[in-house]
């Protein structure tokens, strides 16, 4: 892709100063048309570098400029060119400092611009977006959102209680050098900044390193890390960090951009789904489209065409720059371009490897499925059980159950999901299951369409007062690939609510809820459909000590018995969205 296309050429300033309301400045990089005149203008608000952000790097502000938008790319608060503090996420949405509307504003005031502002960029960049809605800047006309979250609680942070341990660990060595520069005593710099790098170059030994806070290398640069692991519940901490509370103040369109492979999916669904139903007016709340696409998370998914060890194919690449083109050029230039007549929801389903649309999330055809956990042995599976998946409702008396040993000091080792670490992605998990309990159906012999959200009930039980449900579905190819589809976690002491966990009575079967987040998967005639249950999936998801207590501030535990019961009186089971 050429970084210039368009009618124009272009012209760049570089750290224009941009004042907040408490006197802090924060700095951005420009790009504009060679041109006389005044135009919208895209706005991405990061803290990983303005020289160095996924826009600028993929040429966002070279291409949007030569089709007659200026491109202004910032610095937050706190992040290398600009001034302040960093903190995650606080200043960017109705809290004391609207660094969002600040610059928003600003942006509509300068001789370049016509007054119309969108906004754009990803993950962070996402968050610096919705967070703004909250403000309702005046001049704020439409944004594009790629892959973040509605709550930094449970999208970000944790998953099911648990704590993102994989991805927040990376997040935080590897961008706290800026920190530590800026907090580094006057002629420390470089030895502090030396001690972090090396921080991140020991990523993986970190990793394994317990207990998991404080954690050593980057304890004494920032407090934020330290905040989250000591608030290991969704408690008023979490609250200020929720984008979902101000649902109802969304008066702008926005197009939720996600992956079925992005550990903020879910997000993308829970923004589409509020603002869809929330925001201020009917004409917003029609406005509202979600794009989910078959990738991981990246800088520019619709131009990927491979995610994991799956090739999607040709028709998995949208264009990115253009597909956030025809966006902006309806609701900041006016184009008559269809925008606004486009189905709401648009679906890679992955198996058949096609787009869909659809009026509606969920789709209103789709049928909530049970597919239970069952007796007998698949002959498919080299796992601690290789049991059967199957339609049909247990018919067994008595506590029947399969059963294991959950040992915090050997956890079972992830690989492949929706994370932002290595291996992510769709990815053969036949190593993975020879340790945990599996159920598999019968080879299909017609397609299964599964496209909605997905959960699994399980009755269980524990010796432990705490320990951790892991699930995962997978596409069983006929040369017995298990390739994963989708997955999810519980901590068992969240089973009612993150507010209050309550510890589990030892040995006493209880039904827990396994959220899976959502899919749009159909397994073709031939293959099988399997569902794998575990208790830990480490280093993504941090290790369960099964205590009872912060799993963060501890370094020892105990082995957990668990079983997953199976009888008519407790049919754990997975329940499928069926099309």
């Amino acid at each position: 892709m050429s970084a210039v296309e368009g009618d124009y050429g272009v012209i760049i300033e570089r750290n224009l100063e941009v004042p907040m309301r408490d006197g802090t400045i924060l700095r951005a990089d420009v790009w504009r048309p060679d041109a006389d005149g005044k135009f919208p203008v895209l706005i991405e608000r990061t803290p990983y570098d303005k020289t160095g952000s996924s826009e600028s790097n993929l040429g966002a502000g070279e291409y949007y400029a030569s089709y007659g938008y200026v491109t202004l790319i910032q610095d937050v608060r706190g992040r290398f060119a600009s001034d302040g503090e960093f903190y995650p996420f606080r200043d960017d949405a109705d809290g004391e400092h609207q660094d969002g509307y600040d610059t928003v504003e600003w942006a509509s005031e300068q001789v370049w611009s016509n007054g119309k502002i969108g906004t754009i960029g990803g993950s962070y960049s996402g968050a610096t977006q919705y967070r703004m809605l909250s403000t309702q800047p005046p001049h704020l006309e439409a944004q594009f959102v790629r892959q973040s979250s509605a709550d930094y609680y449970d999208e970000w942070v944790y998953r099911g209680g648990a704590f993102e341990h994989g991805f927040n660990t990376m997040w935080t060595l590897k961008h706290t050098s800026t920190n530590a520069r800026k907090l580094a005593q006057i002629g420390a710099e470089d030895e502090t900044a030396k001690r972090v790098d090396q921080a991140s170059d020991d990523y993986q030994a970190w990793l394994e390193h317990s207990p998991v806070s404080p954690l050593p290398p980057v304890a004494d640069l920032h407090s934020w890390f330290s905040d989250w692991m000591n608030h290991p519940n969704h408690d008023a901490y979490w609250e200020e960090f929720s984008n979902a509370r101000f649902h109802d103040k969304t008066n702008v369109p926005v197009h939720h951009f996600g992956s079925w492979f992005d550990c903020f999916l879910n997000g993308t669904i829970r923004n589409y789904e509020g603002m869809r139903s929330k925001s201020t007016t009917a004409e917003v709340r029609t406005s509202q489209r979600m794009t989910i696409g078959p990738w991981v998370h990246n800088p520019g998914p619709a131009d990927s065409r491979e995610a994991g060890e799956v090739d999607f194919g040709e028709q998995a690449i949208l264009g990115w720059f253009e597909t956030r083109k025809r966006w902006f050029d309806h609701w900041l230039k006016s184009a008559d371009n269809g925008v606004d007549s486009d189905k709401p929801v648009k679906l890679f389903a992955m198996g058949i490897n096609k787009w869909r649309e659809f009026d509606e999330w969920p789709p209103a055809v789709a049928k909530n499925t049970p597919f239970y956990l069952s007796e007998g042995k698949s002959v498919s599976a080299t796992s601690l059980n290789d049991g059967v998946l199957s339609k049909n409702k247990p018919r067994l008396f008595g506590e029947v159950f399969d059963e294991y040993d959950s040992d915090p000091e050997t956890p079972i080792r992830s690989f492949g999901g929706g994370h932002l670490g290595d291996n992510n992605g769709p990815r053969d998990q036949r190593g993975y299951e020879d340790n945990v309990l599996t159920y598999t159906t019968e080879v299909l012999d017609e397609p299964l369409d599964v496209t909605g959200r997905v959960k699994a009930v399980l009755h269980a039980s524990s010796s432990a007062i705490d320990t951790d449900w892991v699930v995962r579905i997978t596409d069983v190819h006929p040369d017995g690939t298990s390739m994963l589809v989708c997955d999810g976690i519980l901590r068992a002491r969240f089973k009612d609510s993150f507010e209050k966990p309550i510890a589990l009575v030892p040995h006493q079967p209880t039904e827990f809820v396994v959220d899976l987040w959502a899919t749009s998967h159909v397994f073709q005639k031939g293959h099988r459909l399997r569902v794998a249950v575990a208790s830990s999936s480490f280093p993504r998801w941090d290790i369960n000590w099964q205590t009872g207590k912060n799993n963060a501030l501890e370094s020892s535990g105990i082995v957990a018995h668990n079983r997953i019961f199976r009888d008519e009186i407790r049919p754990s089971q997975v329940i499928l969205p069926l099309l």
